[in-house]
């Protein structure tokens, strides 16, 4: 009777693992995820809040997860063949970011390599488009979805869990880049009012006085 019982239950157990693999096997081979944003700012100033990794720790949510972690920047300081590698807790684990596409104010590619809580190879984008003075910034991690991938689409929403972070990092890549837009308008005017008084300088004509003259 109890070995019926056992064999029932370990012909059931197999019949339950049977059909999880095969709801986790007709999950989709592929995956995208898609946010934009709209950034007031230049197209160059949200650009190079992307192609800079150096920037990234401004805005990224990843990094707020874990402000002890490990980073290191590797080969060249910005553009195509950029590496950024991280080490941190359970929650970022740890990985590899490269640079494999750069094209100044139109679009960032970026290799993404995970080593740890779990191994996959990803690509993320950005893309830039000039808009009434304005950027829409789309970013984009697409690739494919193996087994254990599959089996976390069955118990996790991941478009509104990364998409969610994405939006998040959209909102501080914003702020970055409109401050620091902000920051070189005021500079190139502070520039411009003192290349005007030296030239006046050098005609021997003081701004007072020119201002005077032209009301005479």
């Amino acid at each position: 009777m109890i070995l019926k019982v056992l064999v029932g239950l370990a012909a059931l157990v197999v019949l339950v693992v049977g059909v999880v693999a095969v709801v986790v096997a007709l999950q989709p081979s592929e995956f995208r995820i898609t946010r934009s944003a709209t950034i007031a700012a230049p197209v160059a100033a949200v650009f190079a809040q992307v192609n800079d990794f150096h920037n990234w720790a401004g805005w990224s949510p990843w990094a707020k997860l874990d402000p002890s972690a490990k980073n290191t920047f590797e080969e060249a300081p910005a553009g195509t063949g950029a590496v950024f590698a991280w080490a941190g807790n359970s929650t970022v684990g740890e990985g590899r970011m490269t640079i494999t596409e750069s094209r100044s104010g139109e679009l960032v590619r970026i290799k993404l390599e995970f080593v740890r809580p779990f191994v996959a190879i990803n690509t993320a984008e950005f893309t830039f488009k000039p808009e009434d003075g304005r950027t829409v910034v789309t970013w984009s991690m697409f690739g494919h979805n193996n087994f254990i991938g599959k089996a976390v689409y069955l118990f996790v929403n991941m478009d509104k869990a990364l998409g969610g972070e994405f939006e998040k990092g959209l909102a501080g890549m914003g702020s970055m880049a409109e401050a620091a837009a902000k920051t070189r308008g005021s500079i190139t005017m502070r520039f411009m009012v003192q290349v005007r008084a030296d030239k006046n300088t050098e005609a021997g004509v003081m701004p007072s006085e020119k201002a005077g003259r032209s009301k005479g």
